[in-house]
């Protein structure tokens, strides 16, 4: 995989006025005129180590929450300015893919940034044990940042052919959004459909229940970490595409057509199953009588990581990833949000998933499987022929799974939960410990070095992960 990891940098800490040269310099690389591949490659590679080096250890927490807001704003600015001329980069032909990765890298570091601003923003506070989180799009006004061409300090309507690009607080959601060849931080992507009556409908494909429809409260209430909301540049081209994928769905709701159930090879071929970026890609190529191929930039499978993409059903060698809608330019970005009590969260799975494939891939790590594991793997494949109420009664014991689910798939989905569940109470209070001395979130950076010390004194076992010492 093609990643940009630190693991043993030392930084020393930052002050405002250096965040805010951070900040110009990211506004100059996104207005810059660039003439090849590698010039843009190497401004945004510049650009991801400054602001992966950037923390606030020698700065005032007070003064930190106080400027966040504006800091956040111009980050996010930044972001869509550059974000925005995708489209010139590619027509000039010099968005190959080295650029492409690149600017992948100055995007996640640039959300992981301003989700720790909004953290220090709002007095770092965090979901207490049952505490639902907010439904998604609302909030403090720090909550939701706005696309300025759509910002006129109105909330603003959902439209039919809207795609949501979703992430919840589940371990297997950081392990989706790290599976592909570059790190990304979202899980789900579904697409909205608006009924004659002005209902808001979600049609999206779960691992758990195939394709499905649900009301779009209902998806927002849903414990997301972050969404980001996508609008197509043809309006016209997006109402078809939302109505195809809802009568498709909801044809099998009334027997007029057989169950969609997930699709576990990500292969975007084939209709009789499907997961979510493939329902997506099928409602826009079928609204469009396929002129409309989505994704732009696909995300790749590493060769190197043969044994655990087998094991969880994966047999495509590139896919549609809810992440690569980000960078496609026939789509603009209207808006996004995150739930700031959940972001530390979510950051620390990204970092454990990020060590955990790391290992898998470079040091040959691999998942043993044990009797308990075996068991819970066999039990989980037969609850999937029970009613959804048995499922429901026995979701604390057995993971409730779909039936074209295979037993190595639901294995390694457990032990890849409880290996994470086995690191992330240490680095849970590494994280709470670095708020409460210093006012500010631990970085992503210590965190990988928190890890790969552990993985250092581990004697080659992480949970059932298992490698050389």
């Amino acid at each position: 995989m093609q990643r940009t990891t630190v693991t043993g940098t030392s930084v020393t800490g930052t002050s405002l006025t250096a965040f805010d040269d951070q900040l110009a310099r990211f506004n100059a690389a996104a207005g810059k005129p660039y003439v090849s591949t590698h010039e843009l490659e190497t401004s945004l590679r510049g650009l991801y180590s400054g602001l992966f080096d950037t923390d606030f250890t020698d700065a005032d927490p007070l003064e930190v929450a106080q400027a966040a807001p504006r800091l956040m704003h111009g980050l996010f600015a930044a972001r869509m300015r550059m974000r925005d001329r995708i489209g010139e980069w590619k027509a000039a032909g010099i968005f190959a893919r080295p650029a492409e990765i690149a600017l992948r890298n100055v995007f996640r570091i640039a959300r992981n940034a301003s989700d720790m601003l909004g953290e220090i923003a709002s007095n770092n506070a965090r979901l207490a044990p049952g505490e639902k989180s907010t439904r998604g799009f609302s909030g403090t006004n720090w909550n939701t940042l706005v696309h300025p061409a759509y910002a006129d300090g109105r909330n603003i309507p959902f439209q039919s052919g809207d795609l949501l690009l979703m992430r919840g607080s589940a371990h297997n959601s950081a392990a989706i959004a790290r599976i592909g060849d570059v790190d990304s931080q979202f899980s789900h992507i579904a697409i909205i459909y608006i009924d004659p009556e002005g209902q808001n409908w979600v049609v999206e494909a779960l691992i758990e229940d195939g394709s499905v429809i649900n009301t779009l409260d209902h998806v927002l209430h849903h414990g997301l970490g972050r969404a980001v909301l996508y609008r197509s540049k043809d309006p016209a081209v997006a109402a078809r595409a939302a109505k195809l994928a809802y009568d498709r769905v909801q044809a099998t709701k009334t027997g007029k057509a057989p169950h969609i159930p997930y699709d576990f090879s990500m292969r975007l071929k084939g209709r009789r199953s499907l997961f979510c970026a493939k329902l997506v890609s099928q409602a826009y190529a079928d609204a469009t009588n396929g002129a409309l191929q989505l994704p732009m930039f696909k995300t790749r499978f590493d060769k190197r990581n043969k044994a655990f993409f087998k094991s969880i059903g994966v047999r495509a060698k590139e896919t549609f990833a809810p992440g690569d809608i980000d960078l496609d330019p026939r789509f603009d970005l209207v808006a996004e949000w995150q739930e700031y009590r959940l972001t530390p969260l979510l950051r620390r799975q990204d970092m454990v998933m990020t060590k955990f494939f790391e290992w898998m891939e470079t040091r040959g790590y691999v998942f043993e499987e044990n009797l308990f594991i075996k068991f819970i793997a066999i039990f989980g494949r037969l609850s999937s022929y029970l009613s959804d109420e048995s499922k429901a009664l026995m979701a604390s014991v057995v993971p409730k799974v779909p039936r074209n689910m295979s037993r190595a798939c639901v294995a390694t989905i457990v032990m890849l939960h409880k290996s994470a569940e086995e690191v992330m109470p240490a680095l849970a209070a590494l994280d709470e410990d670095h708020v409460k001395m210093t006012g500010f979130p631990l970085h992503p950076r210590d965190m990988l070095v928190h890890l790969e010390k552990l993985r250092e004194v581990s004697g080659g076992r992480i949970g059932y992960l298992r490698g050389k010492a």
